[in-house]
């Protein structure tokens, strides 16, 4: 990476805030977290953001590009004073706990290292996040999502939609992965289980629906563009690789044509695999596999939405429930 792509890394509102060692020592642990720990891409954005953030901060209060050396000198003061800042510009509580998070792990890389070894950010509270559980979609309006995009007379970007929606809900992918499916891999009739590679590099096999397998074969027949076997399967309108804000914006259209409410977005369609597993009695360790989730506790939250809509259905038809 050349200077020049590493400064642009770091550029905030049209100036560098970092000085240049400063800057390659960022790009190195960009690149670390990405070949070494396994982050994807999009992590790798947010976290060069996040240092964006941190260093133009310094730069304002130095009155210069910050350097290698002044991260030595900081104190728990310099870290609470960026906090206070960033939540003056808005930053929620969750995007500061992150950002914290993304600097203590580049402080612990720097001093693992041996580049410099400053423990102040140690001494500092992360901001509290309330603890959220996923917000799937009913059975029946996951099903008009899926459903709405068969119609016969689809073009090649509605068909291109629909499958990506329907590796979301049918396979439970994130995102990120079924963007990141290669065209030789793409599910066939022959071959309905995807070797997916998620966060930290864990890799677990997913089984395609009949459905999905017929809309990817659908997408195929009719996208305009050759698909290279090492490159993306989906792509855009123009013949490179898809953006995620295309399958967001699709997801919005429809919200619109089906009433869906605010919170059902394409990461939703992922809840909604899960919850509906359980709820059809699937168990916790086989959706934690399915998932790609590291840990059990991360699963076990559906378990939360699942009682809370059992808690629902019984206010509603119990003869005692007080209704």
């Amino acid at each position: 990476m050349t200077t020049i792509a590493i400064e642009a890394e770091l550029t905030l509102d049209g100036q560098v805030p970092a000085a240049g060692e400063l800057a390659e020592t960022v790009a190195r642990w960009l690149d670390h977290i990405v070949l070494e720990r396994g982050h994807s891409e999009l992590t790798r954005e947010a976290y060069a953001r996040d240092l964006a953030h941190f260093s133009g901060y310094l730069a304002r209060h130095l009155g210069r590009p910050a350097g290698l050396a002044d991260l030595g000198m900081l104190n728990a003061k310099s870290f609470r004073g960026f906090m206070a800042s960033r939540r003056a510009m808005g930053a929620s509580s969750r995007t500061l706990a992150r950002t914290m998070s993304a600097l203590r792990t580049f402080f612990r890389w720097l001093e693992t290292d041996e580049i410099l070894r400053n423990r102040a950010i140690l001494a500092v509270t992360l901001p509290k996040v309330g603890h959220s559980v996923p917000k799937p979609l009913t059975v029946e309006k996951a099903r008009e999502v899926v459903e709405g995009g068969m119609a016969a007379d689809l073009d090649w970007v509605s068909a291109r939609d629909i499958a990506v929606l329907l590796l979301l809900y049918g396979s439970g992918l994130r995102i990120s992965e079924a963007l990141g499916i290669k065209a030789k891999d793409m599910p066939t009739p022959d071959r309905d289980v995807l070797r997916i590679v998620g966060k930290g590099g864990k890799e677990r096999a997913v089984p395609v629906l009949p459905v999905t397998v017929a809309a990817i074969g659908r997408y195929r027949g009719m996208v305009p563009y050759t698909l290279e076997p090492n490159g993306p399967l989906f792509l855009g309108a123009k013949g490179g690789p898809l953006s995620p804000r295309l399958i967001q914006l699709a997801m919005e259209r429809l919200r619109e044509e089906l009433s869906l409410p605010d919170t059902a977005t394409p990461h939703a369609l992922r809840h909604s695999f899960a919850t509906h597993l359980l709820s059809t009695g699937a168990d916790l360790r086989q959706i934690q596999e399915l998932l790609g989730h590291a840990s059990l506790s991360t699963t076990q939250v559906y378990t939360e939405v699942d009682r809370k809509r059992l808690l629902e259905v019984y206010d509603a038809a119990h003869p005692r429930s007080g209704r």
